[in-house]
């Protein structure tokens, strides 16, 4: 029988899902993006007018987070940038969007060591996917993530889960550290 993987936060799950079907609708071969993760009771009590603006009420802030997106990221990897960044106390989380390449684990011993090499390897590989990587983690500690293959481009299709890209979700949860 199949463990069925459940969200430790539901909230993060609703926002890291929310953040992908936004992305979808926009299609393939965009930027890397980063995303605040707020408690959107926080923006309802503390800043009204912007609240209002967003739609936000009392009634849909509770236990949930509003994404806010960040400006245009550094032209390196996504990797590099997280490494970077150390987010303010009252962002309660961040989530992170990524496209790559994904071959299947048993070409594994055949991927050169040199970063340009492999890149080339992917890129060039009759077996390569092209996933979107939608990952998101809480200071608390919860994680989740959404995956959308271009080969199975529809929202039945999208793979969700709490740890289905350790890597990047441990330097989201690194960005949240305090110093």
């Amino acid at each position: 029988m199949t463990e069925i993987s459940l969200p430790q936060d539901p909230a993060l799950a609703a926002a890291v899902l929310e953040i992908e079907s936004h992305i979808a609708e926009a299609g393939w071969d965009q930027p890397a993006r980063l995303y605040a993760l707020v408690d959107t009771a926080r923006i309802v009590a503390q800043e009204p007018t912007l609240a209002s603006q967003m739609g936000l009420d009392a009634a849909a802030a509770e236990g949930s987070f509003t994404s806010v997106e960040q400006d245009a990221l550094p032209d390196q990897p996504l990797e590099v940038t997280l490494e970077s960044i150390v987010w303010p106390p009252e962002v309660t989380g961040c989530a992170a969007v990524v496209e790559r390449l994904v071959l299947p684990p048993d070409v594994d011993a055949e991927i050169p060591d040199d970063p340009a090499a492999a890149e080339e390897f992917a890129r060039e590989h009759p077996l390569r996917q092209e996933v979107r990587i939608v990952a998101g983690a809480t200071r608390a500690g919860a994680t989740y993530c959404a995956l959308r293959l271009r080969a199975h481009d529809d929202d039945q299709s999208v793979v969700d889960g709490t740890e289905l890209v350790p890597g990047l979700l441990e330097l989201l949860r690194s960005t949240l550290e305090e110093l």
